[in-house]
């Protein structure tokens, strides 16, 4: 079941998937192992090029002809092999596709290391990755993407934040609360984990973490 906030729908389809559903349109966020591709997208967002983020089988599921694929630089090679309708986004800039306006928010690494010795991050900073704050039918949504509560993310404003809460390439519980705790929106939903890493153990325990006033809603998978 998803979850209904203002009317607008959010499906987690595992991992940072998510469908939402609104106003008439119908968006993707990182579709990653999609089998059913009904409804089909008006939208899809992909945050960065990795192979759980950017799926081009799941993108082709989901798409239809006027589907828009919104995406930034590093993952349009990926996106290409799946739809060539493709508007690309950096962070700090503004998009709007019909009735959808994006931000991109920076998403990177400052404390999960690839190669711990020689300090490089899995999500580097300079490599353009994103994460969005999406507004649909007046209400704000944002989606991390794969990263850790970065300086940029304190000026988040949304109702609804979705969270990764795995660690070892994101936020841990911890982190996640401490973000999530710092903006305050309306409800927090966690994912990442699940499927590459982590389990639904992690996402209880970022919702332990969260202060009360904020609605933490661990949501099943969709099939």
């Amino acid at each position: 079941m998803p979850y209904r906030f203002r009317g607008v729908e959010i499906y987690w389809l595992g991992h940072d998937a998510f469908r939402v559903v609104g106003g008439g349109v119908v968006l993707y966020i990182d579709p990653y192992q999609v089998q059913v591709g009904e409804p089909k997208a008006d939208v899809v967002l992909v945050t960065h090029e990795h192979f759980d983020h950017c799926d081009p089988p799941s993108i082709q599921r989901v798409a239809k002809p006027s589907t828009v694929v919104v995406a930034p630089k590093v993952a349009r090679q990926c996106v290409a092999k799946a739809m060539q309708n493709v508007v690309e986004i950096a962070p700090g800039e503004v998009k709007t596709v019909g009735n959808v306006k994006m931000a991109a928010y920076p998403a990177y690494n400052i404390n999960k290391y690839r190669d711990p010795a020689r300090g490089v991050v899995f999500h580097p900073r300079q490599d353009g990755r994103v994460a969005y704050l999406i507004e649909l039918e007046g209400v704000k949504i944002f989606h991390a993407g794969d990263s850790d509560f970065v300086p940029e993310f304190r000026e988040v404003k949304a109702d609804v934040v979705l969270v990764p809460v795995s660690g070892v390439y994101v936020m841990t519980p911890s982190e996640a609360a401490e973000f999530v705790n710092a903006v305050e929106p309306r409800v927090a939903i966690p994912m990442h984990y699940g499927s590459i890493v982590a389990s639904e153990k992690e996402a209880q325990e970022f919702k332990r973490l969260v202060k009360p006033g904020i609605e933490v809603v661990v949501l099943q998978r969709e099939i």
